[in-house]
């Protein structure tokens, strides 16, 4: 899709994926208790979880994302929400990250991870956690076994990594994580401030791009996947899964 039509179609929407403020304090509540921890926020977008995690702590977060706009907002309201002594906000690639290891007590990933690669996420990003450091991804996964054939073949080309709960619970594993918890996130973090916000946006931009064959084909892009989770919410959703950092065990 053009990232120019993109951006439109996405400007100044409460979310840029499913979640509500109440979820990611779930998430978060779930950890123990961190005095004045170092946080990464892995592409923040507008930054709704940002703040929600600077309200939550007395610590440091560190916001980064390649769109500019984006990180304009975040600026903007965390100014307004007084908060902006307690975030650090970077026009930075979650591909070229450099900050050095072990600097971070936390890394949140909520709706991000997927451009990585849920595992390649987990193993390359787990050198920026201090020991015994907690990571938060929040995801899409199956929630059911064997999906309708429209729906895999829809997230297949969409999420190629795409998974189920049982599968992903064992890349965590394997990663070198202790899971401490997971849920799946009901229907209305996916409606109330995504999807539709994003139904009446797309409305507006159909009738200002009328006669517009590109424009119009990428609004309706989306238009389909809203209405792919319509018909097929019993089968996937957006799950938080909670983790530990282990040690490594040396060799006997």
């Amino acid at each position: 899709m053009s990232r120019g039509i993109f951006f439109e179609i996405h400007r100044n929407l409460p979310r840029e994926g499913p979640g509500r403020d109440e979820y990611t304090r779930r998430a978060f509540r779930l950890l123990p208790p961190m005095a004045h921890p170092e946080i990464l926020d892995v592409g923040c977008g507008p930054g709704t979880p940002t703040m929600e995690l600077a309200r939550l702590t007395d610590g440091r977060v560190t916001a980064i994302d390649i769109h500019q706009p984006y990180l304009d907002q975040l600026a903007r309201r965390s100014a307004d929400a007084g908060l902006s002594d307690r975030l650090t906000i970077l026009n930075m690639s979650m591909f070229e990250m450099d900050f050095p290891p072990e600097s971070f007590h936390l890394i949140w990933a909520e709706g991000s991870i997927y451009l990585f690669g849920f595992e390649q996420g987990l193993r390359e990003w787990r050198r920026l956690l201090r020991k015994g450091g907690f990571f938060v991804v929040h995801d899409v996964a199956w929630i059911r076994p064997d999906p309708p054939r429209e729906a895999f073949e829809y997230w297949s080309r969409l999420y190629p990594d795409m998974c189920g709960i049982p599968e992903r619970l064992q890349t965590i594993a394997d990663c070198g994580y202790e899971l401490v918890g997971h849920f799946v996130l009901p229907e209305d973090a996916w409606w109330n401030e995504y999807y539709g916000p994003l139904e009446a946006r797309l409305q507006e931009l159909s009738l200002k791009y009328e006669g517009d064959a590109e424009a119009l084909r990428h609004i309706q892009e989306e238009r389909r996947e809203v209405e792919m989770y319509r018909k097929y919410a019993d089968w996937y959703g957006a799950v938080f899964f909670i983790m530990k950092k282990r040690p490594v065990r040396p060799f006997s």
